[in-house]
């Protein structure tokens, strides 16, 4: 619990730094930001494996881009459904998708290491 807890802050902290690193990725707060990370959880686990089952052809033809085609619309959805957070278009959501998914895998990467040894 404490585990996920944890990831849930340290991925909103992602997307702050998303928004400060790239300029088409607007949150206005860190409370904003831990919706997002929720919303973005959220959809990642619910709507992105249909997704992927949906567009298996096209996954296996591009040998598996068009999966950075999913994360970014995953990533512009969540952006239309809050207020807090804003794309300024699909190239953005897909720069910032990028970058959010980079930060995961540094933070689990880190919390598997650090609840590991415990």
């Amino acid at each position: 619990m404490i585990k996920m807890l944890v990831r849930w802050l340290l991925l909103a902290a992602a997307l702050l730094l998303v928004a400060h690193v790239y300029p088409g990725v607007t949150v206005k707060s860190f409370q904003s930001a831990m919706i997002a990370a929720l919303v973005l959880g959220l959809l990642n686990a619910l709507l992105r494996p249909l997704l992927v089952l949906l567009t298996l052809p096209v996954t296996v033809i591009t040998l598996g881009l068009f999966l950075f085609v999913i994360n970014a619309l995953m990533f512009y959805f969540a952006a239309e459904l809050l207020s807090g957070m804003a794309v300024t278009g699909f190239g953005a959501a897909l720069i910032g998708s990028l970058i959010y998914s980079l930060c995961g895998v540094v933070i689990d990467t880190a919390l598997e290491r650090l609840f590991q040894s415990r």
